[in-house]
């Protein structure tokens, strides 16, 4: 335990961690601290970067690799070689480890929210650290490590774009970006199986299962929010996917996913039209 740190300020400190393993540890023993009623919480507080990690660019903290490129410039590997197959899993390695950053984000920055806001994304950033813990220990079997493969940034980059705004933040990352992973998740699985790797899909049950509460967490707070605020929930999405210039939704959707995390039937209907007439 941190003397002197409320749960916000660890979770900023754990945030600024390099190392993902430490990361985790951070997070763990976070959650630990505050399920068992040994750290504070001050919601009312506005937290700020240390200025030395400010001046360093070093929120989110990261290690040094994976070099992160546009997604456009991701190497093509075929998953039937050793290393493509490795770096499918590094791939979701790497969106667990953002998953982590941008769940202690989300407690750290916006203040004035209830306390199960903050509960709530801190259970998430350790469900988070369990997955990307598995994936590593899997990528080692395998032979490699996190940080040996290229990777992208766009899931921070989204969280960069809605610092200021905890609306448009529940909106576009867990509904959106992450929401994205209820429906893929499946179809990886499908490939992992072809290729014998059952350890992964395995992995990836545990995964999904967590990303539907994951989801729903955001789902949830984004339409208390709305309420709060007196905003109609599909409408002021829609505004804000085109403010944010988010990216589109694409199918096939993972609707029973997507229904167990939330989302109700006018907004499914509403993200078919959106894939069927994107502009």
């Amino acid at each position: 335990m941190i003397l002197g740190m409320d749960m916000r300020e660890r979770a900023l400190q754990a945030l600024l961690q390099r190392e993902p393993e430490q990361k985790a540890a951070a997070v763990t023993a976070l959650h630990d601290d505050w399920l068992a009623q040994r750290v504070p919480l001050w919601p009312h507080a506005v937290l700020t970067v240390p200025m030395d990690s400010l001046a360093c660019n070093a929120l989110p903290g990261r290690p040094e690799h994976p070099r992160l490129v546009a997604p456009r410039d991701l190497p093509q590997r075929s998953p039937q070689t050793p290393a493509g197959h490795a770096a499918l899993i590094h791939a979701v390695a790497h969106i667990e480890f953002n998953a982590i950053n941008l769940a202690l984000d989300a407690v750290w920055r916006f203040p004035d929210l209830p306390q199960a806001f903050y509960g709530d994304w801190l259970r998430v950033a350790r469900e988070e650290a369990l997955h990307f813990s598995l994936l590593q220990a899997h990528l080692h079997a395998l032979g490699y490590s996190y940080g040996d493969f290229e990777a992208h940034d766009g899931l921070w980059m989204m969280a960069a774009k809605t610092a200021s705004d905890v609306v448009a933040r529940m909106a576009l990352v867990p509904r959106l970006l992450e929401a994205r992973g209820l429906d893929v998740t499946p179809l990886m699985q499908a490939r992992l199986a072809r290729s014998g790797d059952m350890r992964a899909v395995e992995i990836l049950s545990l995964i999904l299962r967590d990303e539907v509460g994951h989801v729903e967490v955001g789902n949830r707070w984004y339409h208390h929010l709305c309420a709060q605020r007196r905003l109609e929930p599909l409408a002021h999405f829609r505004q804000l996917a085109r403010h944010y210039q988010a990216p589109k939704p694409r199918p096939p959707f993972n609707l029973d996913a997507r229904r167990r995390a939330g989302f109700e039937e006018v907004e499914l209907q509403a993200l078919n039209e959106i894939a069927a007439h994107p502009d």
